[in-house]
């Protein structure tokens, strides 16, 4: 992965794309680093289709056809936000290389952070997991589609901490960033 030096949030609109598979803990990591940074954030799965959502609910994978609008929702709305001048953070499963690619097609402010975590608390945590559509039963076709970054693609892995405080620390400081709210 690119390591960044260090950037002021003021400098220029930047975008934080949290991937990695269900239950990785990408929307506690993204709302942590929003709030931190004072940045717009988005929950990737709401730009999702009500087919994809019954989709995946129901047990099925979503195919690439299936993500394609998805990702180039996201892509909009990363877009929307540039113009307006405003930085963000974004969860987006972003599984695959292709995936990240389509994402950061003329968008040259975006980095990637990888949320790294064992399989088994990964299987763990999704069998405690209430409220959401993505079932445990996904897991092994998110896991078998997983293409971790690659060293030149813009972005850090950090790895999921029992704290998840610690895992925004780690975020910010592999990505230069310097944190605009206090605790």
């Amino acid at each position: 992965m690119t390591e960044h030096p260090a950037v002021s949030a003021a400098d220029r609109p930047q975008f934080l794309i949290v991937m990695g598979v269900s239950g990785s803990g990408k929307t506690t990591l993204a709302e942590g680093i929003a709030a931190r940074m004072g940045w717009l954030y988005a929950e990737g799965d709401d730009f999702h289709s009500q087919a994809n959502v019954d989709k995946m609910a129901s047990g099925t994978p979503l195919t690439d056809e299936d993500r394609w609008p998805w990702l180039r929702a996201i892509g909009t709305w990363i877009d929307e936000h540039e113009r307006d001048g405003r930085s963000a953070v974004v969860t987006c499963s972003a599984l695959r290389r292709v995936y990240r690619d389509l994402l950061r097609e003329g968008r040259e402010h975006i980095r990637f952070v990888y949320l790294e975590i064992p399989e088994e608390i990964l299987r763990d945590r999704l069998s405690h997991r209430t409220g959401h559509y993505m079932p445990p039963s996904l897991l092994p076709s998110q896991l078998a589609t997983l293409e971790p970054l690659e060293p030149d693609e813009p972005g850090v892995v950090v790895h999921a901490h029992d704290n998840p405080e610690d895992s925004v620390r780690e975020a910010l400081d592999k990505l230069g960033l310097t944190a605009a709210v206090t605790d």
